[in-house]
């Protein structure tokens, strides 16, 4: 996730909507952005005055995600999800796929624990990752055409190019680097990685933790996830 140009290449889609509509489907008020970014989905959640604390270990991410104007207050915290308070939240979400950057199992299986510590009794865990059985890597590798956005700062058009190195033990690992158009000068270049878990994998998982009542929405709809879905919502209950 690069702050410079996540927003304008990350627009509104069905997966906001969903979200938005599940929050009010199970009526909280106090919600935990888990992995927050640049505060895309984060502000829409403050105009639907929930009670926010947004957290995320990017800190150029968290200081773009504050200079947004929006209504209502949010807590912004640069920290993981070790920095949840205990027993203080309804709901704890994770959106765009923010599951899947958690490499290891002991990485994985700390932020399920950190978030069934911080949920209230009854309180929910929701979040969205990719079905590996889709294969949405052999897409993006069909891609090579660069992404377009502009610099905020001096409104210079920038382009953002992927490299893909593959996928290696349900790990995919690829490379975003965004110039300037006109020269071609580099000004930034990171490395990606996404886990790829299986729904029965991370369904254990949250079952082992303890957390119950395990939905698993298929593709941006309130219906059952199958074998063909491309992305999974998990909405688990402590």
């Amino acid at each position: 996730m690069i702050p410079l140009v996540y927003d304008q290449v990350n627009g509104w889609g069905k997966d906001d909507e969903f979200f938005l509509a599940l929050l009010k489907k199970i009526n909280v008020k106090t919600i935990a952005d888990l992995g927050c970014g640049t505060g895309r989905l984060t502000t829409h959640f403050a105009k639907e005055d929930y009670q926010i604390t947004a957290i995320d270990p990017n800190e150029e991410a968290i200081e773009y995600a504050k200079s947004k104007e929006y209504p209502g207050e949010v807590i912004w915290i640069v920290g993981d999800s070790t920095n949840l308070q205990t027993n203080a939240f309804e709901a704890i979400i994770m959106t765009a796929n923010v599951a899947q950057v958690f490499l290891t199992e002991e990485s994985w299986g700390n932020v399920i624990a950190d978030a069934y510590r911080a949920l209230k009794p009854g309180g929910h865990f929701i979040f969205d990752t990719r079905n590996p059985l889709a294969k949405a890597w052999e897409q993006w590798e069909k891609d090579t055409t660069p992404d377009v956005a502009t610099d905020l700062v001096n409104g210079e058009p920038l382009e953002i190019w992927t490299q893909y190195e593959g996928l290696v033990d349900d790990v995919f690992t690829f490379y975003e680097t965004v110039k300037k158009a006109l020269t071609g000068e580099v000004v930034i270049h990171e490395k990606m990685q996404l886990k790829f878990r299986t729904q029965e994998t991370i369904y254990e998982a949250l079952k082992k933790e303890g957390f119950s009542q395990i939905q698993v929405y298929g593709d941006w709809e309130f219906k059952q996830a199958t074998s063909k879905t491309k992305s999974f919502i998990f909405h688990s209950i402590k």
